[in-house]
């Protein structure tokens, strides 16, 4: 089947990196998400991929450690750099071809964050994996893969999460919670819907850039997305 969109923005959290540990990364896991991201760019879609770092750092609250927001922050920062480097490994050993941009400088094992470079990569069939979040405090990774999708200038914003989609309530907490295969903005905010932070949801939505909520730990899921099957919830 031919793709539905052409360039995706592939969003994960650093937790589903994690598997079934409780923290750190999971071989197994970094092996899986790179077979399915391989077959989509096998597929011809162009592929940019932002990753929290929620599995290696948490910003922990300042009364609890005393370190401040915004160094925590920065310390997040560092952890998707990790988890950015671990991601492009697995996928060189599937044989992509994996470039990983840092909002912040490290030129030593990644290449600074450049708009163009970044198309360019991708239009040579490249993955270019997005690291540091923004580069700024205060800002989520939501935030960071909102802002690096419209630059690119993606079709979509695929987050991949361990649920199969948005629910009236959290389906792991609540037996009775339904699932929406389509919303608008407008009702997401209405209904207080939480699929990303407010910053990254208004640039998504100021932007008409919609956003396919899916499991991303099913296998096949990713491609059946990108070839426009009825999977997860879009956000349009």
């Amino acid at each position: 089947m031919l793709p539905k969109y052409s360039r995706i923005l592939l969003k994960l959290s650093g937790e589903s990196l994690m598997g079934d540990r409780n923290y750190g990364i999971s071989p197994q896991m970094l092996e899986q998400y790179a077979r399915e991201i391989k077959t989509i760019v096998d597929a011809g879609v162009q592929v940019a991929i932002v990753i929290g770092g929620g599995n290696i750092y948490r910003g922990m609250n300042e009364a609890e450690t005393g370190i401040e927001r915004a160094q925590g922050d920065y310390m997040g920062m560092l952890a998707t750099c990790i988890n950015g480097m671990a991601l492009q490994a697995a996928l060189e050993k599937a044989g992509v071809n994996t470039r990983l941009q840092s909002a912040i400088k490290m030129e030593q094992v990644a290449e600074p964050y450049i708009r163009r470079k970044a198309i360019r990569h991708l239009e040579k069939g490249r993955v270019v994996i997005f690291g540091a979040g923004t580069g700024n405090p205060y800002f989520t990774t939501d935030t960071a893969g909102s802002l690096r999708a419209i630059e690119i200038n993606a079709d979509v914003i695929l987050k991949g999460t361990r649920v199969d989609g948005i629910y009236t309530a959290d389906p792991e907490k609540d037996a009775t919670a339904t699932r929406f295969e389509t919303l608008s903005f407008s009702e997401v905010i209405s209904r207080n819907l939480k699929v990303m932070d407010m910053t990254a949801f208004t640039l998504c939505q100021e932007n008409n850039l919609p956003i396919i909520v899916f499991d991303m730990n099913k296998h096949g899921n990713l491609m059946n997305v990108v070839t426009g099957k009825k999977v997860g919830t879009l956000v349009s």
